[in-house]
């Protein structure tokens, strides 16, 4: 007897709406780096996927958004809810990638195998959306920068250090380089490039 598959998970409920306020709790914690900000919109993705990291995708992915999707997430209920829901493709290399979704536990310590733009364009680089086990803030490294006051503090549990040393060489690259959203739960916190980071 054959098994019928499994139906994909609904995205967004209100599509418009629901990408306007994804975006604006982007652009909140893009401007104040470091600060963990609610998606406040609820989706059910396909694991690994978590609820931010597919919010973050189903409000930013489109067709002319190359994703690469790190070999531990891409589940083939997670790739095909991407694509299926966004219409972005698959790019098999991460220098062509617009988004990278990516495990924090990965020993990832160079983030130039993805686009850092150019001197002429160096809005053309990627943005990389980490899951992580854990966000906090109060505690952990220091940050500053533009958008920081002063400092700010930061704890990302279950990323390993070569995580830091690469967000520290990210900066250095400025005006090129990545852009860093970190995600866990129903929760993001940014990290652009910009963004100063000492233990």
């Amino acid at each position: 007897m054959m098994v019928a598959p499994m139906p994909l998970p609904a995205g967004l409920t209100e599509p418009a709406i629901d990408s306007q306020a994804i975006f604006r709790a982007l652009l909140d914690a893009l401007s104040r780096p470091g600060r963990i900000k609610e998606i406040g919109i609820p989706v059910t993705p396909p694991p690994p996927l978590t609820n931010a990291a597919a919010a973050v995708g189903l409000a930013m992915f489109d067709l002319s958004t190359p994703v690469w999707v790190d070999p531990h997430l891409a589940s083939p209920g997670a790739v095909e809810y991407l694509t299926f829901h966004t219409g972005c493709p698959l790019a098999s290399d991460p220098q062509a990638a617009a988004f990278a979704i990516l495990d924090g536990s990965d020993p990832i310590d160079d983030f130039s195998v993805f686009a850092q733009g150019t001197p002429e364009y160096p809005d053309r680089s990627a943005t990389l959306i980490f899951q992580v086990q854990g966000l906090a803030e109060g505690v952990g490294v220091r940050l500053t920068g533009p958008g920081i006051e002063t400092e700010h503090r930061l704890t990302v549990d279950g990323v390993l250090p070569v995580f830091w040393r690469a967000i520290k060489n990210n900066t250095a690259c400025f005006p090129l380089g990545v852009d860093v959203i970190l995600t866990n739960g129903s929760r993001v916190a940014c990290l652009p490039r910009t963004t100063k980071v000492e233990a």
